[in-house]
């Protein structure tokens, strides 16, 4: 049984999720101690009751002088604004506050550029782009590039079942709804933006790809049809439904993945990737009360999700960290400034992959081995996928074991990361969704991890090719240190 079912939370921090065309932020400069007079009101969560309604806890925002911009009375929650930082402190412990904090920086001084993923940290590295199928081949003529496919029996597992009637909602940077692999299946009716302050905005232009090609490449390995063009997905029947919850700077901040998750919960979704964490700090922690009201919100909105029989997968980052081992973050938060040199504690959670209700899933390359940037720890992964082992210093990805899916604009190209991993298993879980309608969440749950080929620890691991032995796998044969419950298994699921 997983720590996330025990309901014990192991120490651990996800870097990126993705791998790829990342930078570290640079260091920012010094930032105000206050927000500026003339800047936009700064954002806070508030934590109500549970249940009982928001109505005090609304007026209490109101006599703390801020303004109610979001309500989420289903989980108790409340997205305020107010030009005072002290606001947070103010509401605390007013009727109708459980909690309150900022969700952001209250510096909101991004660095030079953007954030380049929706992941945060990572290995600079670039998409390659894959050459244009050959049309008169058929049958998917990209397909014998899918290594990822193969490692898992999706191509055996397409003869006996596809997904048709399971809905995977990809919350992430937008898919791109024309790609020829993509369109059977891109349900735009369903499709949600939710970077603007987590209201939902159901308009083309909110929940399609504006900066990143992300959330286009994640989709293709969910679902990209077997239409005789380019690729299949591992569920090639499934709906895709695109929730978008990365802003155009590359940022997923609190009340987007609050949305993201309680759309998902409200529209018929079965499965949920989540191949990012929630900004801006890596770790949410506990002891401080602003960190501690995100991650209660964040947490029940997941809550409400799993409560409603919705999957939730989630890339377990690309850091190369133990995640069951005390982490050193130095780059909290990420979108302002200063950063924070500290060491997190107990308590300290990286939202939403160390949440109750979570699929957390590490990644493996070609060989079957742990990807060399894959966060691992025993107890902290629930599952493994294909997400891809290219070395950052070779020169072409795709010859040493990239993941082949959908880019915006039509194309094909290469990249790799957990972030790639993770989809992997949300379209194994459509594949056992679509086989059984009636299982619960947490069955479908159970039987991803009992249905995984198990991956015993190697005999010894050497992450970056200089013979030194610089990561641990505990767990000995069932390999639950880097794999957790195994590598998932597409025909297994069907047949199940």
């Amino acid at each position: 049984m997983s720590s996330k079912q025990l309901g014990l939370r192991p120490l651990r921090m996800v870097g990126s999720a993705l791998a790829l065309t990342m930078l570290v932020p640079a260091a920012a400069a010094a930032a105000p101690e206050t927000a500026p007079a003339d800047s936009t009101p700064a954002h806070f969560i508030v934590v109500g009751p549970s249940e009982g309604g928001l109505e005090r806890t609304a007026e209490s925002v109101r006599e703390s002088d801020g303004t109610v911009m979001r309500s989420w009375p289903e989980i108790g929650v409340l997205l305020a604004g107010s030009a005072s930082p002290e606001f947070a402190a103010r509401v605390r412990g007013e009727p109708g506050v459980r909690a309150a904090g900022a969700s952001r920086d209250l510096a909101e001084k991004l660095p030079d550029g953007r954030k380049t993923s929706p992941a945060g940290v990572g290995r600079e590295q670039t998409v390659e782009i894959a050459d244009a199928p050959d049309d008169s081949t058929g049958r998917d003529p990209l397909a014998a590039q899918q290594w990822d496919m193969r490692l898992i029996d999706a191509p055996e597992a397409h003869e006996v079942g596809r997904g048709s009637g399971a809905t995977v909602g990809v919350l992430d940077s937008g898919i791109d709804p024309d790609h020829p692999d993509l369109a059977p299946n891109v349900d735009a009716e369903r499709s949600v933006g939710c970077t603007d302050d987590g209201a939902p905005d159901r308009s083309r232009e909110a929940w399609t790809p504006s900066t990143s090609y992300h959330g286009t490449h994640v989709a293709g390995s969910v679902a990209a049809a077997r239409n005789d063009v380019g690729i299949a997905g591992v569920a090639p029947e499934a709906d895709l439904v695109s929730i978008k919850v990365v802003n155009d700077d590359g940022f997923i901040y609190p009340s987007a993945a609050i949305c993201g998750f309680m759309w998902a919960a409200e529209h018929g979704v079965d499965v949920t990737n989540s191949s990012y964490f929630v900004d801006p700090w890596y770790l949410w922690c506990a002891n401080d009360p602003d960190q501690a009201a995100v991650s209660e919100a964040v947490r029940r909105a997941v809550g409400y999700a799993s409560g409603h029989d919705v999957v939730n997968t989630v890339a377990a980052g690309n850091s190369g960290w133990n995640l069951s081992q005390p982490i050193h973050d130095t780059n909290s938060p990420n979108n302002g400034g200063p950063t924070q040199d500290r060491w997190a504690g107990p308590g300290c959670d990286v939202l939403p992959a160390e949440l109750p209700g979570t699929v957390s899933v590490s990644s493996v390359g070609p060989e079957r081995s742990k990807s060399f940037y894959s966060n691992h720890g025993i107890n902290a992964i629930d599952v493994t996928a294909p997400g891809g082992d290219s070395r950052q210093d070779a020169d072409t990805p795709s010859g040493n074991g990239a993941v082949l899916s959908t880019l915006p604009d039509g194309e094909w190209g290469y990249a790799q990361g957990t972030s790639m991993a993770s989809p992997h298993a949300a379209g194994v879980a459509a594949l056992i969704r679509a086989e059984h309608p009636g299982w619960s969440s947490a069955r479908v749950v159970s039987a991803l991890g009992e249905q995984a080929d198990t991956i015993p620890c190697p005999k010894h691991y050497d992450t970056d090719g200089d013979g030194v032995r610089d990561a641990k796998c505990r767990g000995g044969a069932t390999g639950a240190g880097f794999y957790g419950a195994g590598l998932v298994d597409a025909l297994e699921a069907v047949r199940g």
